[in-house]
């Protein structure tokens, strides 16, 4: 197993660093990188989780790909048609894309298909998930009846905030706010379908999107283990947290250690860094049906 590549240091201006993807500036275009990186209630661990990286940007690939009727960012994904410039740098290999510049809108789109989370924590308190009300009785894992559109803002810091879809129109206009409710919803139950049937059921997921000459364009990441809840069918059962694909792990782990989730964290150990490893190479086999070659 190769050493994770947690930092990029690239002679390109950078645009942005977030807590696992770097972003540089290339004129006309943004190179994003996603690094090794990994992080948990808000803090970066160490050390980071070897191909992570390269296991997420191509299973966005293979989402990207299959929703071919919506425009998303991607102008490049193979590594062999980057600028000259970029393909001296071997470690961009199968981790990067070059994508279109487009006016992100600061709005976090979830789809939300079964109960967990702070979905779940809300649902508690108030009978409601983001102003929706929801029948009584429903559990840890319940299956909502249909797939809710719960909107968050996009913090720089901390955790989003859930909001009410009322509020979300009051952000960016109630025509933008309905066009992108609606292409949530559409874009998780098309991919909830499709990976029910690779045995994986998608929890919920959160999508991001930008504006182009006025167009709505899909953006960031593509449903993966790090922007969804991915659950193995034959494992789930209502009332309990299934298992599941992402970091959760790591997560579970860390719980034990006696942490105050502030940083900095525990160092992963070993046994951890690769079991975690092998549940993102885990959900990209599932869902494509085919081997990751580094």
């Amino acid at each position: 197993m190769s050493a994770a590549v947690t930092q990029t240091s690239l002679p390109f201006p950078l645009a942005r660093r977030g807590k696992v993807r770097d972003v540089y500036d290339l004129g006309d275009r943004y190179l994003f990188v996603a690094t090794d990186r990994i992080s948990a209630f808000d803090v970066v661990l160490s050390p980071g989780i070897p191909e992570k990286g390269s296991i997420l940007t191509q299973i966005s690939n293979f989402w990207f790909r299959r929703f071919t009727s919506l425009e998303n960012h991607l102008l490049e994904t193979d590594f062999a048609q980057f600028p000259a410039e970029l393909r001296q740098h071997d470690e961009l290999r199968g981790r990067s894309v070059l994508v279109k510049k487009c006016n992100v809108i600061p709005i976090e789109c979830v789809a939300r298909g079964y109960l967990v989370g702070s979905g779940l924590k809300e649902y508690k308190e108030t009978g409601s998930v983001c102003g929706i009300h929801l029948p009584e009785g429903l559990t840890t894992a319940s299956k909502l009846p249909e797939p809710i559109f719960t909107p968050a803002t996009k913090e720089d810091t901390g955790h989003d905030i859930n909001i009410s879809f009322e509020r979300m129109a009051e952000i960016i206009g109630e025509d933008l706010a309905s066009q992108l409710r609606d292409l949530t919803l559409t874009l998780y139950t098309e991919a909830a379908e499709y990976a029910l049937t690779r045995g994986i059921i998608i929890a919920d997921t959160k999508f991001e999107f930008g504006l182009l000459d006025g167009r709505v364009v899909w953006i960031d990441e593509a449903l993966t283990p790090d922007s969804s809840r991915f659950w193995p069918a034959d494992q789930y059962v209502v009332g309990k947290n299934p298992p599941s694909y992402d970091k959760q792990f790591v997560r579970d782990w860390l719980e034990t250690t006696g942490w105050d989730k502030e940083p900095p964290a525990p160092e992963l150990p070993d046994d951890v860094v690769g079991k975690t490893r092998e549940k993102y190479l885990e959900a990209y086999r599932q869902l494509t049906g085919e081997e990751l070659r580094f």
